[in-house]
């Protein structure tokens, strides 16, 4: 079915899918019409799942039932602690049962979330915490043992609230399992009704730092529109691959099992993924930390039926030499985004799990899903990350952003939607500079196909120009996958003296194989022009550096470069 003749039929009035216009910020805006007003809509429409699992980690199972009243607990206790509308609250902890209830708490009382990176330093931290005014922070133990030498120099923080803690605190702080117990006891906390609070769409929920690979980060402000518009874009796109493939659409979303191993301080994770999973009742297992043999241990064990997160995983998982010991056959779909995948990996999720792989464009300004790429339309075009939902607008723009540029030609992507953030915290220049009357300017530069299919070519600030040809990364990187030797690379530009720069390539090889630097260029030269060919590869034993957003950190890697020059 065309894709136009899709969308007609899933957002016909009377349809779950059906629009309608709304005024956001001055622009008129189409928007899901069935979608939760806010996230305490949301969580309190789930609580109907009752005794199903929400969350899994390690030996602590937390149905939705225990997870509401938890969520109900917390939010009583913040108020307690003079938590009220528009008040920051920061969080800096890895996936636990504790994160999504702290996260509605907050929400659902009208504060603003803001999830700090967890593998940030002490200092990056400090700045996010200063940057966004926070009145309480919340802590894992490892958290606070990093942060806790800072405490003092915050300038906005009242309170540190210390989960699973195991050192002595001191005034000022104090732990979770004394305001809401642990995850073993929420089921039995008694029912003390939802917080009431005047929660409008469009006030502001979230604060997600970008990912700051240069300078300080920014906080992309975000608010209950964004957040709950991924419900549906996520279920429009699974609709949408079924009726291409001429299936019907069931009456009810269907759980599933999903091994969620993306941070939740990403958009792609509490977003993308957890709204959509707590929408439909699925269930979410977290690791504490990613170990190919666990995640596989875990897929058996609970099986999984959804897993991804960058292509790294679905690459280690298709790698490991003991992926024959363990039943992975409840995988029904391996999904990434935050990083561009090699049309080889689309093949072989499909070849080799016999499950359909999932792929999309988001970025943390746009609250993750604005194209989502599924099943057979990604077995086709595997270079694209596939077509924008319903509710969202594309275009390709010139680069000093002036002109609209015809259909096929390379520019700079801009967006537009409810997923859109409101803009920076306390950053009006760049707020100013990014988002224009609704449109988001992406820095990507992207084609469209006649079909609306988006082709993500570049980050404009890691294309490589060469003697004044330019070079998209993500060309080259597609070949280097295609080489069976070939499980992670990045290519990058390194300084020339009368070219300006030259591509070079850094490789990590699978288990078991091997490849000198002469085999690899040659196997670029032989698929790509010559001025494409890497001029250098150098191999490194361990997978290439990324930040928690999934993309590699090319500055590192040119560093190395570098070194190795002096």
């Amino acid at each position: 079915m065309p894709l136009d003749e899709v969308e007609r039929v899933l957002t016909a009035p009377g349809a779950r899918f059906e629009m309608a216009m709304a005024d956001i910020r001055g622009v008129p805006t189409r928007v899901w019409k069935n979608a939760p007003p806010t996230l305490a809509t949301l969580q309190q429409l789930v609580r109907a799942y009752g005794a199903r699992e929400f969350t899994v980690y390690q030996d602590e199972r937390v149905t939705y039932e225990a997870n509401y009243r938890a969520v109900c607990h917390m939010a009583a206790r913040l108020r307690e602690l003079g938590v009220g509308k528009g008040d920051r609250v920061a969080m800096a902890m890895r996936n636990l049962p504790e994160w999504p209830v702290i996260f509605f708490a907050a929400v659902c009382i009208g504060a603003i979330i803001v999830p700090l990176n967890a593998w940030w330093t002490s200092g990056e931290i400090e700045y996010a915490l200063n940057d966004s005014g926070a009145k309480l922070l919340i802590v894992d133990g490892e958290r606070h043992e990093r942060l806790k030498g800072c405490y003092a120099t915050l300038s906005g923080v009242e309170r540190v609230i210390v989960s699973r803690g195991k050192s002595e605190l001191t005034q000022g702080e104090g732990r979770l399992e004394v305001l809401i117990g642990t995850p073993h006891d929420w089921a039995s906390l008694e029912d003390i009704g939802f917080p009431e609070a005047d929660i409008a769409p469009d006030d502001e929920a979230t604060i997600f730092y970008t990912s700051g690979t240069t300078g300080h980060p920014k906080g992309a402000l975000g608010t209950h529109r964004n957040f709950v518009t991924n419900i549906l874009s996520s279920g429009y796109a699974q609709a949408r691959t079924l009726l291409r493939r001429g299936e019907a659409l069931p009456a009810m979303p269907e759980p599933k099992v999903c091994l969620l191993v993306i941070p939740l301080f990403h958009v792609t994770a509490s977003s993308a993924a957890m709204m959509t999973l707590i929408a439909s009742g699925s269930k979410l297992v977290f690791m504490r930390k990613w170990d190919a043999i666990e995640a596989m241990e875990i897929i058996q064990r609970e099986k999984v039926q959804t897993t991804g997160g960058v292509p790294t995983i679905a690459w280690q998982l298709l790698e490991h030499p003991d992926r024959a010991k363990y039943d992975l056959s409840s995988l029904e779909t391996i999904s990434y985004g935050g990083a561009p995948s090699a049309p080889e990996l689309v093949k072989r999720i499909h070849e080799e799990f016999g499950a359909l792989p999932g792929n999309g464009w988001g970025m943390t300004e746009t609250t993750a899903t604005v194209t989502n790429h599924f099943g057979e339309d990604y077995l086709n075009r595997p270079n694209s990350a596939g077509p924008p939902v319903a509710v969202a607008d594309l275009k390709i723009m010139s680069p000093e952003g002036d002109r609209e540029l015809p259909l096929g030609e390379v520019g700079e992507l801009w967006a537009r939607g409810p997923m859109i953030v409101k803009g920076y915290w306390n950053k009006p220049e760049a707020t100013a500079e990014t988002f224009v009357h609704g449109w988001v300017r992406t820095g990507d530069l992207a084609r469209l196909d006649e079909e609306g299919f988006l082709f993500i070519v570049d980050r404009a600030k890691d294309i490589v120009i060469r003697g004044g040809e330019n070079i998209y990364s993500s060309e080259v990187e597609d070949v280097l996958y295609a080489h069976p030797a070939v499980t992670d690379c990045a290519l990058i530009g390194i300084p020339h003296k009368t070219l300006g720069e030259e591509p070079a390539a850094v490789v990590h090889l699978a288990p078991g194989t091997s490849a000198t630097e002469a085999e690899l260029q040659e196997w670029v030269r032989a698929r790509l022009a010559g001025f494409k060919v890497p001029v250098a590869v150098k191999f490194v034993k361990e997978t290439l550096p990324r930040n928690a957003n999934g993309k590699i950190l090319k500055k590192d890697l040119r560093a190395m470069f570098a070194a190795e020059d002096a």
